[in-house]
């Protein structure tokens, strides 16, 4: 099976503070300890995990967190 590549500018597909919450969902974070950590509301958490899923094409955290890392898009921890 053949590596995803980014598109040009891909790193602009998630904003910081998508890819700061796909990373922590990756680590195993609930949406509560996410919010948490990041400061801010389960609803807000919620909306970025909704608007990462639309821009990654995926439907849950495992696969949100693995289309990121196939194209590139986190820090390594």
């Amino acid at each position: 099976m053949a590596a995803l590549s980014p598109a040009p500018g891909a790193k602009a597909v998630l904003t910081p503070r998508e890819s700061q919450v796909v990373q922590l969902l990756g680590r195993g974070c609930t949406y509560c300890q996410v919010a948490e950590r990041l400061g801010v509301s389960l609803h807000t958490v919620t909306s970025h995990v909704k608007n990462a899923y639309r821009k990654l094409e995926v439907h849950s955290a495992a696969a949100a967190v693995m289309r990121a890392v196939e194209l590139r898009l986190l820090e390594q921890a």
